[in-house]
């Protein structure tokens, strides 16, 4: 028994056989065109030959599998057959991807169904713009992310090289390793004197260890004061009777539009004037207390930006009702604006950790040999000594990065969810 909607449910009309091949041959094309590496001489004849296997295998999908159950799995063993012919075993898993998502894409144009999330009336134009915008989008996002795709599996290079050896494009196992991660504890020690003096030397000794653990300790201390100081600031610039808020507020978000070259230097001067007695007679420039300071500023207007928005949907008369049943400002802070407000508090003091963990131009200048934190080392590895230790390092500073902005994501779902932007 069919349902209204069902019977009034809109059917896209199915475009020609020419237009399903036209564009899953260009789709081939553009591969093949990219698989010629560079080489002029192969350019056209890849995309010619990419083009016409990419319709061909919309030819069959269409006409024979007509499912994308059965047109994505025989997509991607023809293109894999092809390229382990043609290239290498490595490169043929990589084009099975390719020929999985174009047998989809086939059956998905011969249906029609690339129209369902457009209303009937719009035009072919209006359609081509919809997904040639996305597409666009896409390539911007990938352009950026390829950095990071490149330097992950170069960490596990077992060759000390920075480039894809012989032996990992053919996915050769003894051509990977973990040895550079390895090589972050064991800092240059033998093997047996690195397992045997593993746990005492860890934290004193490695420079990799000693840089990581000045980091988290620089960015837990500065994560502190800038949320303090973000949040305090916040609630006072969202009273009405607060006076020159624009200015006051131009003025702490400044560290994110002023140059940090201008910053730093400016920081470091003043800070080799600013000596507090029987502590740091010589000033704060190179201590750790300089390089909170310094990296708290910095991560302050993030904290302030993102409570100041949770501020926008909060309700004042709630402080109002707690202040009319006796309670005290510290007290209403506590058990009322800051449960409602704490997911922004929360994003906030992940945005100000992660400005201080990946911050480099301040710690040049403010950080001594002692304080060194992990981009300060990355940037003398770079300079005085090349070693892919510095792929591992990074791949695990993208590993963090990609943990703490998706417990800002949730965080902000969380908050939205709270004041009723959005359904439970």
């Amino acid at each position: 028994m069919t349902t209204v909607a069902q019977q009034f449910r809109y059917t896209p009309p199915r475009p020609p056989m020419w237009f399903n091949l036209a564009w899953t041959g260009g789709f081939g094309a553009v591969v093949g065109f990219l698989t010629a590496q560079g080489q002029f001489a192969w350019m056209i004849p890849y995309a010619i030959a990419g083009g016409i296997i990419a319709a061909l295998l919309a030819f069959v999908s269409i006409t024979f599998l007509k499912t994308r159950a059965l047109a994505g799995p025989f997509g991607a063993l023809l293109f894999f057959a092809a390229g382990w012919a043609v290239f290498s075993f490595s490169y043929g898993l990589l084009i099975a991807l390719v020929g999985f998502i174009l047998a989809r894409m086939a059956i998905w144009l011969s249906t029609g169904d690339y129209r369902l999330n457009q209303p009937p009336y719009v035009t072919s134009n209006e359609v081509l713009w919809f997904y040639t915008f996305r597409s666009l989008c896409g390539l911007i996002f990938l352009f950026l992310i390829a950095p990071i795709v490149v330097v992950v599996p170069l960490s596990f290079n077992q060759e000390p090289y920075f480039s894809f050896t012989a032996g990992m494009l053919s996915l050769d196992a003894d051509a990977f390793s973990l040895r550079w991660y390895a090589d972050i504890f064991r800092n240059g020690m033998s093997a047996p004197d690195a397992i045997i003096g593993w746990w005492s030397d860890m934290w004193n000794n490695a420079q990799w260890i000693r840089s990581v653990r000045n980091s988290f300790y620089v960015g837990i201390m500065a994560t502190i004061v800038a949320t303090s100081i973000g949040t305090l600031a916040s609630i006072g610039l969202s009273r009405s009777e607060m006076p020159f808020k624009k200015p006051i507020m131009a003025l702490l978000i400044s560290p994110m539009i002023v140059p940090l070259v201008i910053i730093a230097s400016g920081m470091f001067f003043a800070f080799s004037d600013f000596k507090i007695p029987y502590f740091y007679e010589k000033g704060i420039a190179k201590s750790y207390l300089g390089l909170i300071i310094g990296h708290a500023v910095l991560g302050t207007p993030y904290v302030i930006i993102t409570v100041t928005a949770t501020l926008v949907g909060f309700d004042n008369s709630l402080t109002r009702a707690a202040a009319n049943m006796g309670a005290s400002p510290i007290r209403t802070f506590f058990k009322v604006q800051m449960p409602l407000i704490l997911p922004g508090v929360i994003s906030g003091a992940l945005f100000a950790f992660i400005t201080s963990f990946d911050e480099v131009v301040l710690t040049l200048q403010l950080a001594d040999v002692s304080q060194r934190t992990i981009p300060r080392q990355m940037f003398s590895g770079i300079r005085e000594q090349i070693s892919p230790t510095i792929l591992a390092v990074a791949t695990i500073l993208v590993i963090i990065s990609i943990c703490l902005l998706t417990v800002v994501e949730m965080l902000r779902r969380r908050s939205e969810r709270m004041r009723g932007l959005s359904p439970a």
